[in-house]
């Protein structure tokens, strides 16, 4: 059985950990306004986390599907485009103080890159799903957004291309 909660919902540690649960999050209208805001985004038509929360260790591990429908615009056309996106990704949880939350900031960290990502703790003994949910869409956003079929062409030049030909003119200019 999935649940539908409200965006915002902080969960509280003892309740998260109970039971497998599914929870779906969707992002209303405001929500979403500030949120394509935030990350720079020329709109954000749907935004949606479908999440499986489950035991893990003394925490919670949630597996998690978002999905998107979004506008951005073009790095070489400047025009606006359309964007799905379809991301699953697995957060794990342990409680603060836990003995499986990561190793202090003062330890060495080793980095595996095939690895798990080292679990999160939970803050203040809450947990909160919209942050994990707008983290993902955030993460899976293209740094350098191209429309399909945009083709950057480099303009003709008529002299040597140089990062201080602009300097080279104001000089020109001030003799």
């Amino acid at each position: 059985m999935t649940t539908e909660i409200p965006w915002g919902r902080l969960l509280a540690w003892p309740d998260v950990q109970v039971v497998e649960r599914h929870l779906t999050l969707t992002a209303d209208v405001e929500q979403r306004t500030t949120i394509a805001k935030d990350l720079v985004l020329e709109g954000l038509a749907k935004l949606c986390g479908d999440l499986k929360l489950k035991p893990w260790l003394d925490g919670v591990e949630i597996n998690a599907r978002i999905t998107a429908d979004l506008t951005r615009l073009c790095g070489v056309s400047l025009e606006p485009f359309d964007v799905a996106i379809d991301e699953r990704v697995r957060i794990r949880i342990v409680p603060t103080g836990s003995p499986n939350a990561p190793a202090p900031e003062s330890a060495e960290v080793i980095v595996d890159l095939e690895g798990d990502d080292p679990p999160d703790e939970a803050i203040d003994g809450v947990i909160d799903l919209t942050a994990y949910v707008v983290e993902s869409l955030a993460l899976a956003l293209d740094p350098f957004p191209r429309k399909p079929g945009a083709v950057f062409t480099q303009p003709e030049s008529t002299g040597p291309i140089s990062p201080f030909a602009v300097l080279s003119s104001l000089g020109k200019r001030i003799k």
